[in-house]
């Protein structure tokens, strides 16, 4: 078979089919689809899906009456007659966004265009599943595909770059959109591939600080700024609480995508960085050493569970009150402050990453577009496929979607979740909500953003870094917390040898 564009879609969509069928294992489905160009969230293991899923859909304890913005809703009557009676279907994870827009804003749009809304939730390798047979029939079965930041290499020319939908058609153009209100480190990290804008930011976890205020008032700590004082906090939680309550928690399982998050945390923050600008491993320098070193000591202050816990048990472990403080996905605070199910509601704290132990490398000093920052970043974007037959249709509703009033309400009704656009952190609707003790509270926000702005993270973009991330680093890693290798150096040495010979061959 010749490799070429079509060819390659094809195969893109034999393999994911075979693989959720069962017909296929995973770490070949990781190597075939990373030689396709898919990065880490093939599998459904990304960086976007804290807690088993991202959650549900959260109301807010204080019933939000949902008034859709007058003359929006009434420019969306008139520029969608021409549409009326069509159908438009998107398939897309689990998100907060989604599930607010599926269970309490969909009807609003239906009503004002007549257009019908259907919306597939569902486990993100089915999401990649029906995105590939769909881009290799070209049949245009969905009209909207959520797009994940590791997808966009391998789909970028399967879209519409929304700028140019935007500018093409002043008709079909919602006023006061405004592309320049998404937050810009969002743009480039989750929504621009080689010059191509995949589709609109639509979605942003982010790691930050958060911590249990009770306990560091009784000890008499302070908000931690480095990571020396978040490793004194840790120490003085343990030495004061455990074993009822220890001084910090992970997402350390063995051979999953959430071990390699925490270790790429703790390496840039320590000023290292998975590559070096020749392309080879570079987690195994000093810098990766002194890395290990404190991740090391840091585990002294975990639950023994740690090692089998990805995203999901290092948020229970919080939610059920034994661990005081994590550096981990903001999406988890506004779970912490539900009233029901936690024990430590209204009594966590939110506060930016500490400033990294070593200067930061720059772009210049990694490869294949590997950005260190303490808040390790995964996000999504919502785009309009171009085999779609109800494009226009598809557009109004993308632009709906992530329009300012709805992600007003996304924000409110959806749990809290991080904005994609600067407005929405201060509508007095978002301030309203920012209060402890409540489901959805959206106290933890204005942290949120500036941790956006100044101390994100993100992984590089390479088609080997699904099996990388998913597969070679995550399982060696665990080999080393197993007690397989006799130290940090030697486990790194053999990281490196593995990751430098897949990426050779």
């Amino acid at each position: 078979m010749k490799f070429n564009h079509n060819n390659r879609k094809r195969y893109l969509a034999s393999v994911t089919d075979r693989y959720v069928k069962g017909q296929m294992d995973r770490r070949t489905f990781l190597r075939s689809a990373g030689k396709l160009g898919l990065g880490a969230g093939v599998l459904g293991l990304s960086a976007t899906m804290p807690f088993g899923g991202r959650g549900g859909f959260i109301n807010s304890a204080q019933a939000l009456e949902i008034q859709p913005d007058a003359d929006m809703m009434a420019w969306l009557k008139d520029a969608a007659k021409p549409f009326a009676g069509q159908t438009i279907k998107l398939a897309t994870e689990s998100t907060p966004p989604s599930n607010a827009i599926n269970s309490a804003l969909k009807p609003f749009f239906e009503e004002a265009t007549g257009i019908k809304v259907e919306i597939e939730v569902l486990p993100l390798e089915q999401v990649l599943q029906k995105l590939t047979l769909d881009v290799a029939s070209g049949l245009g079965t969905y009209d909207l595909y959520y797009i994940d930041q590791s997808w966009m290499a391998s789909f970028s020319g399967d879209v519409i770059d929304p700028r140019e939908k935007y500018e093409a058609n002043s008709d079909l153009a919602m006023p006061n959109y405004n592309m320049d209100d998404f937050l810009p480190a969002l743009v480039d990290g989750i929504s621009m591939y080689d010059g191509i804008m995949v589709g609109v930011p639509y979605d942003i976890p982010i790691f930050i600080t958060m911590y249990r205020k009770d306990i560091y008032d009784e000890l008499g700590l302070k908000v931690p700024t480095t990571m020396e004082e978040y490793m004194a906090n840790a120490v003085a939680i343990q030495e004061a609480k455990a074993p009822e309550i220890y001084g910090t928690t992970g997402q350390m399982k063995s051979g999953h995508y959430s071990l390699e998050c925490d270790w790429t945390c703790w390496l840039w923050a320590h000023g290292g960085s998975i590559f070096g600008p020749d392309g080879k491993f570079t987690g195994n320098d000093d810098a990766g050493m002194a890395a290990m070193e404190y991740w090391i000591k840091l585990k002294e202050n975990m639950p023994e569970g740690v090692t089998t816990w990805t995203w999901d048990g290092q948020g229970q472990s919080v939610l059920q009150g034994i661990a005081g403080q994590a550096l981990s996905w903001g999406e988890f605070f506004p779970w912490w402050d539900g009233p029901d199910d936690s024990k430590v509601s209204g009594l966590m704290e939110a506060a930016v990453p500490p400033a990294p132990a070593a200067p930061l490398r720059t772009t210049d000093q990694t490869g294949y577009g590997e950005i260190p920052g303490v808040g390790h970043q995964g996000g999504s974007s919502l785009a309009v496929s171009k085999y779609s037959k109800h494009q226009d249709a598809a557009w109004l509703f993308a632009q709906w979607a992530t329009s300012f009033d709805t992600q007003v309400y996304i924000t409110a009704l959806g749990g809290g979740t991080g904005p994609t656009r600067e407005s929405v952190y201060d509508d007095p609707r978002i301030k309203a909500n920012a209060k402890p003790g409540i489901p959805g509270t959206t106290r933890h926000l204005d942290v949120v953003r500036e941790t956006i702005a100044s101390h994100m993270g993100s992984e590089p973009d390479l088609p080997e870094w699904a099996e990388l991330s998913n597969d070679t680093i995550p399982v060696e890693l665990g080999r080393f917390w197993a007690g397989e290798y006799d130290s940090p150096k030697a486990a790194m040495d053999s990281i490196a040898k593995k990751v430098d010979g897949i990426l050779k061959g």
